[in-house]
């Protein structure tokens, strides 16, 4: 039988087979950002597949963050597919010196870095094995001056490779998105992502909806052209929020392929920015869901508290009333009816209903 693997007595011969063996802290392989950056809350984008449009939910989410005041960068982990820079319209090659590489600017200030910023030309092939990979998004993080950031997203690969592996064991990620579309098969690809980061304990934020419909130009009905939609019932099955389901919008296309997107404000992806930012606001994040449902809850029942407090009120008033007829033993006319109806409002005011019997029969001596 295997030794148990215990911090005291652990060797090579005893850890052969032992049922800790390959178990550790994904933490454990956290690398140190560079020491110019100073990044508070890292994101990542992922999908189970590719094209589903995750980089220009990753775009958009940075726009969203930019719009309200926030220090944002992206991160762009697709080494091998990497759109952001032709999205933003950022050409040439960043620049570098003794402290690092530095980020290029979009036109609405997210600093993006890219392997296309470090290639002699956009349409450069990246024919590198996967290790290789993974150590040039490590040192996006390691080597790139992103000096002050409130949030940098990273722009993942599709699928549970080797990239997305390095990214989630080495950066101090806060949460992923994940990124899917409406079709047959989104629950197997949502459901790979999720287990990974469940497995790498990084929390899942929510899900966003890709390709969800697109509306017809001349009557506007919504038209849903890869099928209906699933991705609720995965979401509650999941127990995960569906923090946006965005639609094949035409202008946000061409916004893309022109490297024009730092002037698209996605009013799609708007419940997941705020989200996330009461996600962020919460002590413990964990209980942000339970938090987030009473906070939702909080404005339809006030105005059943309303009502409930004031039924009570006046429970209070006639039982006051009746416990001093009781102790009067005697009968009232209307007149005088109504004046012990206010003095029984006046006493449930003044003490909180907290009066009894025996308070009414000393009150009445």
């Amino acid at each position: 039988m295997a030794k148990e693997c215990n911090n005291s007595s652990c060797d090579k011969s005893s850890c052969e087979g032992c049922a800790s063996k390959g178990k550790s802290n994904p933490q454990d392989f956290l690398v140190p950002a560079n020491i110019f950056s100073d990044v508070k809350h890292v994101i990542g984008v992922v999908s189970g597949k590719g094209g589903v449009g995750k980089s220009f939910v990753t775009g958009s989410l940075a726009n969203a963050m930019a719009a309200k005041g926030y220090k944002v960068g992206i991160l762009a982990a697709d080494i091998t597919a990497p759109s952001i820079p032709k999205m933003y319209g950022l050409t040439g090659a960043a620049q570098a010196d003794d402290n690092g590489i530095y980020p290029m600017e979009t036109a609405n200030g997210i600093k993006v870095m890219s392997i296309n910023l470090l290639l002699p030309t956009e349409d450069t092939p990246v024919i590198w094995r996967g290790p290789v990979l993974a150590n040039m998004v490590k040192q996006f993080w390691t080597d790139v001056v992103w000096d002050k950031i409130d949030y940098l997203f990273v722009d993942m690969p599709p699928g549970t490779g080797d990239v997305p592996l390095t990214v989630f064991q080495s950066l101090p990620i806060d949460g992923i998105v994940i990124v899917s579309s409406p079709q047959d098969l989104v629950k197997m690809i949502v459901k790979k992502a999720y287990n990974m980061a469940g497995m790498m304990k990084i929390p899942v934020l929510g899900i966003v909806e890709n390709y969800s419909y697109v509306k017809c130009p001349d009557c506007g009905k919504e038209l849903k052209i890869f099928g209906e939609s699933h991705i609720d019932e995965i979401a509650a099955e999941l127990n995960i929020p569906v923090v946006g389901k965005m639609p094949i919008d035409m202008e946000y296309a061409s916004k893309a392929d022109s490297g024009e997107f730092a002037q698209i404000n996605n009013e799609y992806i708007e419940k997941a920015i705020r989200f996330y930012t009461g996600y962020r606001k919460t002590d413990r994040n964990e209980r942000y869901l339970t938090d987030a449902i009473s906070g939702a809850l909080e404005t339809r029942l006030g105005a059943l508290g309303d009502r409930i407090g004031k039924l009570l009120f006046k429970m209070a008033v006639e039982e006051s009333m009746m416990m001093r007829l009781l102790a009067m033993d005697e009968s009232l006319t209307i007149s005088e009816l109504e004046h012990l109806r206010k003095w029984a409002i006046q006493t449930v005011r003044n003490t909180d209903g907290g009066l009894n019997f025996d308070d009414i029969l000393r009150l009445q001596q």
